[in-house]
């Protein structure tokens, strides 16, 4: 039997000011209902929908405490976990 995975999400709005992270097991899905404003009240208020920085995990344990500590960290620390991977900023929801 397989594990499903899990992906930790980070999302900003076209201006790369606001930034949201999130985690799913279903990344397109989840994505999708973001772009289309039933992601979440925030989200949908702050047109937050690209997709900037991307991880998965087998476990959903894993997944939630790799969130809690993503959203721990400084604005700082995560534009570097951004730029280290997407220093461009590009949405990487087109590559879905």
């Amino acid at each position: 039997m397989s594990k499903l995975p899990y992906f930790v999400y980070i999302l900003t709005n076209s201006y790369n000011t606001v930034l949201y992270t999130g985690v799913t097991n279903d990344l397109i899905r989840r994505i999708n209902e973001h772009k289309n404003g039933i992601g979440s009240k925030f989200t949908s208020r702050y047109r937050v929908h690209k997709l900037v920085y991307v991880e998965s995990t087998e476990s959903v344990e894993g997944a939630i405490g790799r969130e809690k500590q993503i959203k721990g960290w400084s604005r700082a620390k995560k534009v570097s976990l951004i730029e280290s991977v997407n220093p461009e900023w590009k949405d990487l929801s087109d590559e879905l």
